[in-house]
Protein backbone atom coordinates (compact mmCIF):
# COMPACT_ATOMS: atom_id res chain seq x y z
CA UNK A 1 0.00 0.00 0.00
CA UNK A 2 1.52 3.39 -1.14
CA UNK A 3 1.02 6.24 1.07
CA UNK A 4 1.39 9.89 0.04
CA UNK A 5 4.42 11.66 1.29
CA UNK A 6 3.65 14.54 3.76
CA UNK A 7 3.48 18.29 3.03
CA UNK A 8 6.84 19.52 2.86
CA UNK A 9 7.00 23.41 3.55
CA UNK A 10 10.33 25.71 3.54
CA UNK A 11 8.86 29.10 5.29
CA UNK A 12 7.74 30.06 8.96
CA UNK A 13 4.67 31.27 7.10
CA UNK A 14 3.39 28.81 5.44
CA UNK A 15 4.00 26.37 8.73
CA UNK A 16 1.56 29.04 10.42
CA UNK A 17 -0.76 29.29 7.34
CA UNK A 18 -1.41 25.03 7.68
CA UNK A 19 -1.39 24.70 11.84
CA UNK A 20 -3.36 27.75 12.22
CA UNK A 21 -6.70 26.21 10.38
CA UNK A 22 -5.94 23.02 12.66
CA UNK A 23 -5.72 24.79 15.58
CA UNK A 24 -8.76 26.76 15.37
CA UNK A 25 -10.25 23.37 15.24
CA UNK A 26 -9.05 22.39 18.17
CA UNK A 27 -6.81 19.92 16.83
CA UNK A 28 -3.55 19.36 19.33
CA UNK A 29 -0.35 19.85 17.69
CA UNK A 30 2.50 17.01 18.36
CA UNK A 31 6.42 18.72 16.92
CA UNK A 32 8.77 16.68 16.30
CA UNK A 33 12.44 18.45 15.70
CA UNK A 34 15.04 16.62 13.72
CA UNK A 35 18.13 17.44 11.62
CA UNK A 36 16.96 14.45 9.39
CA UNK A 37 19.01 11.16 8.28
CA UNK A 38 15.92 9.93 9.82
CA UNK A 39 15.95 6.02 11.60
CA UNK A 40 13.79 4.16 13.58
CA UNK A 41 14.42 6.39 16.83
CA UNK A 42 12.82 9.14 15.43
CA UNK A 43 10.05 7.29 13.89
CA UNK A 44 9.59 6.00 17.45
CA UNK A 45 9.15 9.80 18.46
CA UNK A 46 6.76 10.11 15.25
CA UNK A 47 4.56 7.66 16.68
CA UNK A 48 4.25 8.95 20.23
CA UNK A 49 3.08 12.39 18.64
CA UNK A 50 0.73 10.14 16.08
CA UNK A 51 -0.47 8.58 19.31
CA UNK A 52 -1.35 11.44 21.81
CA UNK A 53 -1.85 14.77 19.39
CA UNK A 54 -4.05 14.74 16.33
CA UNK A 55 -1.86 16.66 14.30
CA UNK A 56 1.52 15.81 13.99
CA UNK A 57 5.03 18.15 12.19
CA UNK A 58 8.13 16.92 11.97
CA UNK A 59 10.79 19.76 10.71
CA UNK A 60 14.32 18.81 9.24
CA UNK A 61 17.01 21.33 9.80
CA UNK A 62 20.73 20.74 9.86
CA UNK A 63 21.57 23.34 12.71
CA UNK A 64 24.75 25.02 12.05
CA UNK A 65 24.99 26.70 14.81
CA UNK A 66 24.88 23.34 17.15
CA UNK A 67 27.85 22.72 15.36
CA UNK A 68 31.37 23.49 17.01
CA UNK A 69 34.67 23.96 14.93
CA UNK A 70 35.90 20.83 13.35
CA UNK A 71 32.79 19.23 13.88
CA UNK A 72 31.07 17.56 11.15
CA UNK A 73 28.28 19.98 9.94
CA UNK A 74 29.09 19.20 6.10
CA UNK A 75 29.81 15.55 6.84
CA UNK A 76 26.40 15.30 8.62
CA UNK A 77 23.90 13.17 6.45
CA UNK A 78 21.71 14.66 4.60
CA UNK A 79 18.57 12.71 2.77
CA UNK A 80 15.74 14.71 2.64
CA UNK A 81 14.10 12.55 -0.05
CA UNK A 82 14.71 9.48 1.84
CA UNK A 83 13.45 11.19 5.11
CA UNK A 84 9.88 12.15 3.29
CA UNK A 85 9.16 8.62 2.29
CA UNK A 86 10.29 7.57 5.40
CA UNK A 87 7.46 9.80 7.24
CA UNK A 88 5.07 8.97 4.65
CA UNK A 89 3.03 6.01 6.22
CA UNK A 90 3.52 7.45 9.61
CA UNK A 91 0.97 10.47 9.45
CA UNK A 92 2.66 12.80 9.71
CA UNK A 93 0.73 16.15 8.27
CA UNK A 94 3.57 18.68 8.04
CA UNK A 95 7.51 18.68 7.56
CA UNK A 96 8.94 22.04 7.78
CA UNK A 97 12.85 22.17 6.27
CA UNK A 98 13.76 25.85 6.32
CA UNK A 99 16.74 26.81 4.19
CA UNK A 100 19.90 27.76 6.82
CA UNK A 101 20.38 31.27 5.15
CA UNK A 102 16.73 31.85 5.87
CA UNK A 103 16.53 30.37 9.03
CA UNK A 104 19.79 31.16 10.26
CA UNK A 105 20.90 34.28 8.68
CA UNK A 106 24.37 36.33 9.05
CA UNK A 107 22.15 39.10 10.73
CA UNK A 108 20.99 37.01 13.37
CA UNK A 109 21.72 38.61 16.96
CA UNK A 110 19.93 36.64 19.74
CA UNK A 111 21.05 33.75 21.48
CA UNK A 112 18.79 31.52 23.90
CA UNK A 113 21.24 30.55 26.85
CA UNK A 114 20.02 28.44 29.75
CA UNK A 115 22.08 28.98 32.72
CA UNK A 116 23.48 25.99 34.84
CA UNK A 117 22.77 22.79 33.02
CA UNK A 118 24.59 23.47 29.94
CA UNK A 119 27.83 22.99 31.93
CA UNK A 120 29.74 19.92 31.52
CA UNK A 121 29.26 16.45 30.16
CA UNK A 122 28.67 17.33 26.62
CA UNK A 123 29.30 20.87 26.51
CA UNK A 124 32.75 20.32 28.26
CA UNK A 125 34.39 19.36 24.83
CA UNK A 126 31.41 21.33 22.95
CA UNK A 127 31.31 24.90 24.62
CA UNK A 128 28.77 26.42 21.88
CA UNK A 129 26.83 23.49 21.13
CA UNK A 130 23.70 23.77 23.38
CA UNK A 131 23.32 27.60 22.88
CA UNK A 132 22.93 26.51 19.50
CA UNK A 133 20.14 23.82 20.36
CA UNK A 134 18.09 26.01 22.39
CA UNK A 135 18.45 29.15 19.99
CA UNK A 136 17.07 27.10 17.20
CA UNK A 137 14.42 25.05 19.34
CA UNK A 138 13.24 28.09 20.49
CA UNK A 139 12.79 29.32 16.80
CA UNK A 140 11.39 26.14 16.15
CA UNK A 141 9.01 26.26 19.05
CA UNK A 142 7.94 29.38 18.21
CA UNK A 143 7.06 28.77 14.62
CA UNK A 144 5.28 25.68 15.38
CA UNK A 145 3.20 26.31 18.25
CA UNK A 146 2.88 22.70 19.36
CA UNK A 147 1.04 21.36 22.32
CA UNK A 148 3.49 18.68 22.97
CA UNK A 149 7.39 18.20 21.31
CA UNK A 150 9.13 14.91 21.29
CA UNK A 151 12.55 14.50 22.09
CA UNK A 152 14.42 11.35 22.75
CA UNK A 153 16.08 10.22 25.83
CA UNK A 154 19.30 8.92 24.35
CA UNK A 155 20.30 13.09 24.49
CA UNK A 156 19.83 13.26 27.62
CA UNK A 157 21.25 16.55 28.73
CA UNK A 158 19.47 17.98 25.48
CA UNK A 159 16.11 16.90 26.85
CA UNK A 160 16.52 18.21 30.43
CA UNK A 161 18.04 21.61 28.97
CA UNK A 162 14.76 21.95 26.73
CA UNK A 163 12.68 21.16 29.20
CA UNK A 164 13.68 23.92 31.81
CA UNK A 165 13.85 26.86 28.56
CA UNK A 166 10.62 26.24 28.10
CA UNK A 167 9.22 25.91 31.46
CA UNK A 168 11.47 29.18 32.00
CA UNK A 169 10.08 31.26 29.66
CA UNK A 170 6.82 29.96 29.53
CA UNK A 171 6.58 28.47 26.12
CA UNK A 172 3.33 26.74 25.43
CA UNK A 173 5.08 23.41 24.15
CA UNK A 174 5.39 20.54 26.97
CA UNK A 175 8.67 18.86 26.31
CA UNK A 176 8.19 14.79 26.27
CA UNK A 177 11.19 12.61 26.53
CA UNK A 178 10.59 9.11 24.94
CA UNK A 179 12.82 6.41 25.39
CA UNK A 180 15.62 5.17 23.53
CA UNK A 181 15.60 3.06 20.24
CA UNK A 182 17.91 0.28 20.39
CA UNK A 183 19.01 -2.79 17.82
CA UNK A 184 18.54 -5.82 18.86
CA UNK A 185 22.79 -5.52 20.37
CA UNK A 186 22.26 -3.17 22.15
CA UNK A 187 23.55 -0.27 19.94
CA UNK A 188 21.62 2.78 21.08
CA UNK A 189 20.50 4.32 17.10
CA UNK A 190 21.97 7.31 16.04
CA UNK A 191 21.98 9.27 12.30
CA UNK A 192 26.53 8.63 13.02
CA UNK A 193 25.75 4.89 12.77
CA UNK A 194 25.83 4.78 9.08
CA UNK A 195 29.75 6.33 9.85
CA UNK A 196 30.88 3.07 11.65
CA UNK A 197 32.51 0.66 9.90
CA UNK A 198 31.56 -3.45 10.61
CA UNK A 199 34.39 -3.42 13.27
CA UNK A 200 33.71 -0.03 15.08
CA UNK A 201 30.00 -0.55 15.08
CA UNK A 202 31.24 -4.22 17.48
CA UNK A 203 33.53 -2.12 19.35
CA UNK A 204 30.54 0.46 20.11
CA UNK A 205 28.87 -2.08 21.70
CA UNK A 206 30.73 -1.47 25.21
CA UNK A 207 28.44 1.53 25.20
CA UNK A 208 25.87 -0.01 25.97
CA UNK A 209 27.26 -3.41 27.35
CA UNK A 210 29.00 -1.71 30.10
CA UNK A 211 25.71 0.94 30.81
CA UNK A 212 23.77 -2.69 30.99
CA UNK A 213 25.94 -4.08 33.48
CA UNK A 214 25.71 -1.27 35.82
CA UNK A 215 22.45 -0.66 35.62
CA UNK A 216 21.87 -4.70 36.12
CA UNK A 217 24.01 -4.84 39.34
CA UNK A 218 22.96 -1.59 40.80
CA UNK A 219 22.68 -1.07 44.10
CA UNK A 220 22.73 2.80 44.64
CA UNK A 221 27.16 3.14 45.06
CA UNK A 222 27.61 5.44 42.96
CA UNK A 223 31.21 5.87 43.60
CA UNK A 224 31.94 2.27 42.99
CA UNK A 225 29.42 2.46 39.94
CA UNK A 226 31.34 5.04 38.11
CA UNK A 227 34.67 3.52 39.01
CA UNK A 228 32.96 0.22 36.89
CA UNK A 229 32.41 2.39 33.41
CA UNK A 230 35.66 4.28 33.63
CA UNK A 231 37.22 0.66 33.74
CA UNK A 232 34.91 -1.18 31.10
CA UNK A 233 35.23 1.91 28.71
CA UNK A 234 38.78 2.84 29.18
CA UNK A 235 39.95 -0.48 28.88
CA UNK A 236 37.77 -1.23 25.57
CA UNK A 237 39.23 -1.79 22.21
CA UNK A 238 38.46 0.82 19.51
CA UNK A 239 37.29 3.63 22.06
CA UNK A 240 38.74 6.58 23.34
CA UNK A 241 36.10 8.07 26.08
CA UNK A 242 35.38 11.43 25.95
CA UNK A 243 33.27 11.10 29.57
CA UNK A 244 31.61 8.38 32.04
CA UNK A 245 29.36 10.22 34.44
CA UNK A 246 26.70 9.00 37.26
CA UNK A 247 24.40 12.57 37.48
CA UNK A 248 21.05 13.69 38.86
CA UNK A 249 18.09 13.06 36.27
CA UNK A 250 16.86 16.83 36.97
CA UNK A 251 19.80 18.73 38.03
CA UNK A 252 22.42 16.76 36.04
CA UNK A 253 24.89 17.49 38.77
CA UNK A 254 27.55 14.33 38.95
CA UNK A 255 27.00 12.37 42.11
CA UNK A 256 28.87 10.65 44.57
CA UNK A 257 28.32 8.20 47.68
CA UNK A 258 25.34 6.01 48.34
CA UNK A 259 21.88 7.25 46.58
CA UNK A 260 19.00 5.45 47.08
CA UNK A 261 16.73 7.73 44.29
CA UNK A 262 16.91 7.60 41.20
CA UNK A 263 20.48 7.99 39.03
CA UNK A 264 21.60 8.79 35.29
CA UNK A 265 24.60 6.89 33.92
CA UNK A 266 25.90 8.73 30.96
CA UNK A 267 28.92 8.24 28.55
CA UNK A 268 30.28 9.58 25.60
CA UNK A 269 33.21 8.57 23.13
CA UNK A 270 34.98 8.52 19.99
CA UNK A 271 34.65 5.07 17.84
CA UNK A 272 37.19 6.24 15.03
CA UNK A 273 35.63 9.21 14.39
CA UNK A 274 32.40 8.83 15.38
CA UNK A 275 31.14 10.29 18.43
CA UNK A 276 28.44 8.16 20.26
CA UNK A 277 26.59 8.82 23.29
CA UNK A 278 24.38 6.67 25.37
CA UNK A 279 22.63 7.00 28.27
CA UNK A 280 19.95 4.43 31.10
CA UNK A 281 18.77 5.30 34.03
CA UNK A 282 19.64 3.42 37.47
CA UNK A 283 17.10 2.52 40.31
CA UNK A 284 17.84 0.30 43.24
Amino acid sequence: MSHDRPHLVRTPEEVRTVLDTHRRAGRTIGFVPTMGALHEGHLSLVRAAAAADDVVVVSIFVNPLQFGEGEDLDAYPRTLDADLDLLAPEGVTLVFSPAPSAFTPDTRRTTVHVEGLTGGLEASTRPTHFDGVTTIVTKLFNVVQADHAYFGEKDFQQQAILRRMAVDLDMRTEVVTCPIVREPDGLALSSRNIYLTPEQRRDALVLSGALRELADGWEGNVDSGRSLLLGRLTAAQGIQLDYAEIIDPETLEPLEGVRSGDCQAVVAAWVGTTRLIDTMRLRV
